[in-house]
C-alpha cells in the first residue's frame, strides 16, 4: 500500500488537479479563506477554535505552514484543488484517518473548503470523485465522513449522489464537544 505521507499523490482529471498544498498557493487560497460566503460551509470542528476565516496574506501563510508541518508529522494531508482552466487554487481538501471512541473511528475525515463560486453540485461531485475512491486505501479506513451544514444544499446534493448518507451519530471532539451534520459512506 502506498504511504500517503511519504509521497503525496497527485490526482487529476481534465478539469481539476489535487496536489499537496504549497506556499505558492497562498494568494489564490486567500481568496478562498476570505470568502465570506464560503467560510460558513467549512468544517472547523475540533480545530481549537480556528474558523478558517483568513483575511491577510500573513495569516494564510501561517495556515499553510501549519498544514505542511501537519503533513510532515503525519497528522493529515491537505491538498490544493487547482482549476486547470484558470491555473488557480480554488480550495483545499484535507483527509486523515481518525481513531476514536465514537462512531467515527477507523474513518477518513474529509474537509472540503471551496471558493463560493465553485460551490455547485456538479463541481463538488467531480472533485470528490477524484479523491474518494483513493481515500479508503490511502488512509486505510472503513468509512469516509464529511460535514455538510444544512445551508450547504449543493454539497449535500453532491454527497447524496455519491452514496453518502446523513449520520444521526455525533462526532465527539477531543474536549467532549459533540459535532453533527456529518455524512458518511462505508467502504463498498
Amino acid at each position: 500500500m502506498q504511504d500517503v505521507y511519504s509521497a503525496c499523490p497527485v490526482m487529476e482529471d481534465e478539469r481539476y488537479q489535487l496536489r499537496l498544498v504549497s506556499q505558492e498557493d497562498r494568494a489564490d487560497l486567500l481568496k478562498v479563506y476570505s470568502d465570506e460566503k464560503a467560510v460558513p460551509l467549512f468544517n472547523s470542528d475540533n480545530c481549537h477554535g480556528d474558523e478558517f476565516h483568513y483575511t491577510t496574506m500573513e495569516r494564510m501563510q501561517s495556515a499553510i505552514d501549519f498544514w505542511l508541518f501537519s503533513y510532515e508529522k503525519r497528522y493529515f494531508v491537505r491538498w490544493s484543488i487547482v482549476d486547470k482552466l484558470s491555473s488557480e487554487a480554488i480550495g483545499t481538501i484535507e483527509l486523515f484517518n481518525r481513531q476514536a471512541e465514537d462512531f467515527f473511528t477507523d474513518c477518513g475525515i474529509l474537509r472540503l473548503d471551496l471558493r463560493s463560486d465553485y460551490e455547485h453540485t456538479d463541481t463538488i461531485r467531480e472533485i470528490l470523485e477524484l479523491v474518494i475512491p483513493e481515500a479508503y486505501v490511502l488512509f486505510d479506513c472503513r468509512m469516509i465522513a464529511t460535514k455538510a451544514v444544512p445551508a450547504a444544499v449543493q454539497r449535500i446534493c453532491a454527497l447524496e449522489q455519491m452514496s453518502f448518507a446523513a449520520c444521526k451519530e455525533k462526532l465527539i471532539g477531543h474536549d467532549g464537544t459533540q459535532y453533527g451534520d456529518y455524512y458518511a459512506r462505508i467502504r463498498g
